[in-house]
């Protein structure tokens, strides 16, 4: 079975601390990620080299790695070059996902050349486009893009005011743009994921809810300030 057909409607758990939060933390992670597996999760989605290769080596599910880095030219900071590409090949991700909005990139570089040269790089690796928006969704399906997700929808400037998740967005690209859509990006509620889900989507990635009881408890307390 392939790495597709292994995540094929099952839920991928997003295993991230920033360093900012208490659980930022290699060990943790894997622990968070083991507890995944446990709970039923078909894949897992993590951030930087030390976490990935701690979570390898408990956890045997498909992996999608991202590397998080800020350059001073771009905002885009999910694996925005090739230096976190090839660190993301060499530690052994199944999948690799990349930032494949429509903003500026690292030293002026655009996503199409960008993507060109990682797939004649690395030929065989899949790989996840991160979108914000269905037409950049259906063009990263057109110059390669393995995986499609709604990631980043909400958190960009052309997405800023999209309801999310965004479903119509899910069920457009899954009509349209001919390779697998995975659902990412702010469910926090059975509902919301069976919702996306029923879009027709290959896989649904949670991550915040599962994995960063800091944001989780601030949310309680917000709804408790409310009443």
């Amino acid at each position: 079975m392939n790495t597709l057909e292994k995540i094929k409607d099952g839920l991928i758990v997003s295993c991230q601390a920033l360093e900012d939060e208490p659980l930022h933390s290699s060990f943790i992670m894997s622990r968070m990620a083991y507890a995944a597996m446990l709970g039923g999760a078909c894949g897992i989605r993590a951030n930087s080299i030390n976490d990935i290769i701690e979570i390898k080596k408990l956890v045997p599910l498909p992996l999608i790695g991202i590397i998080k880095k800020e350059y001073a030219d771009s905002p885009v900071y999910i694996t925005p070059t090739m230096d976190e590409v090839d660190a993301l090949a060499g530690c052994g991700c199944e999948i690799i996902a990349m930032d494949a909005t429509d903003r500026p990139r690292p030293k002026g570089e655009t996503l199409t050349a960008f993507f060109a040269n990682t797939r004649k790089k690395y030929p065989k690796q899949l790989f996840m486009a991160d979108c914000a928006t269905y037409e950049e969704g259906m063009a990263a399906a057109a110059i390669g893009f393995d995986l499609i997700g709604t990631t980043l929808c909400g958190y960009t400037e052309s997405s800023k005011h999209d309801s999310v998740p965004n479903y119509e967005m899910m069920s457009s690209l899954v009509k349209n743009c001919n390779k697998p859509v995975i659902a990412e990006g702010n469910i926090w509620t059975v509902e919301q994921l069976q919702l996306a889900k029923k879009s027709g989507i290959h896989a649904v990635v949670v991550g915040s809810v599962i994995t960063r009881p800091m944001l989780i408890t601030k949310r309680f307390v917000n709804a408790m300030k409310e009443i």
